[in-house]
């Protein structure tokens, strides 16, 4: 007998960084987080649940997958068998329509989508609340890609209240992430490695410390729509987050020479009058974020820059879906 369910989902991107955490095996937070999803970015999952299978099966990107990201995802279903009761095996096939670990939150997406489609495939329904904390259980920032829209990832006191929500709608403001691709190959730390390291920066406590402050003046210049304010805040964040990276025993440098051109021309043309700003996650690549009326110059100023392969542009995204 088989259960199947296939189910879809945003990456996110981080304007208030999580890095690092208090309890790895839930991934239980070091801080709050607050992100946007990115529509047209998009994980499609399909899960069966097959009493033939002798054992589970992970296929990314129409390749079998062994080693430890298999390990992660057995690990997980693992879990989700356990809140069944049931103990078959499942088959999942995985697709992105985006560059994969290349700091563009694939894992975010991935387990997103994989919590809905396998609890859905074995007859669970669970709240939004309820899917947020599993998938946060996978990969810590997949919890922020299960609500719609603007999100915020409150870190809680335990397993119970540490979960994502919206704070508000994708069509709450219009911006859109403009994404200056400059290496799609996979990166070769992983951001899963990269929060085990960041208690040895001696900046981590600084950041963390600090993150409430920063959190409060983000959102409220996103429920606000007050991009200066947004820029600001936005660009610090992503600025002590890749402090700690550097800091880190041993140090972790995603950035390339490309990288830092972006972040300069971004400085340089607000500075002039253009409206946007700059972040970065676990990776070399630039999101640049700017209103709506403004995508079409940024992407063009961007692919003009050395080193630029390409540019994706992402408005704000909805929560994960079931896919009938």
């Amino acid at each position: 007998m088989k259960f199947t369910a296939t189910a879809s989902a945003h990456p996110n991107i981080a304007f208030i960084k999580y890095w690092g955490n208090r309890d790895d095996n839930p991934h239980l937070p070091a801080n709050s987080s607050l992100s946007m999803n990115l529509e047209g970015l998009t994980t499609t999952t399909t899960v069966c649940f097959d009493e033939r299978l002798k054992s589970d099966v992970l296929i990314l990107n129409k390749e079998g997958i062994t080693g430890e990201g298999f390990q992660r995802v057995h690990k997980f279903l693992n879990h989700i068998r356990q809140l069944a009761s049931k103990s078959t095996y499942a088959q999942l096939e995985s697709v992105n329509n985006f560059p994969t670990g290349a700091g563009l939150a694939s894992s975010a997406s991935a387990y997103a989508a994989l919590a809905l489609a396998a609890t859905r495939a074995l007859g669970l329904e669970l709240t939004e609340k309820e899917l947020s904390r599993l998938a946060r259980r996978g990969s810590g920032s997949a919890c922020r890609s299960v609500p719609a829209g603007f999100v915020e990832w409150q870190a809680g006191e335990d397993d119970s209240d540490s979960y994502a929500f919206s704070i508000a709608s994708p069509e709450h403001w219009g911006l859109v992430d403009c994404i200056a691709l400059v290496n799609r190959s996979h990166k070769k730390f992983s951001s899963w490695q990269g929060h085990r390291l960041a208690a040895t920066s001696p900046l981590q406590s600084a950041r963390v410390k600090d993150c409430q402050r920063r959190l409060r003046l983000c959102k409220e210049a996103i429920l606000e729509k007050d991009f200066k304010k947004f820029a600001e805040v936005v660009e610090l964040d992503s600025n002590l987050l890749h402090a700690v990276m550097m800091s880190s025993q041993p140090a972790l440098l995603y950035w390339e020479p490309a990288t830092i051109e972006i972040m300069k021309a971004v400085i340089y043309w607000r500075e002039t009058g253009l409206a946007v700003c700059y972040t970065l996650d676990a990776g070399p690549n630039v999101h640049v974020i700017c209103r709506s009326s403004l995508k079409d110059e940024t992407k063009e100023r961007l692919l003009n820059l050395r080193g630029v392969k390409d540019v994706i542009a992402a408005k704000p995204g909805g929560g994960v879906k079931l896919i009938e």
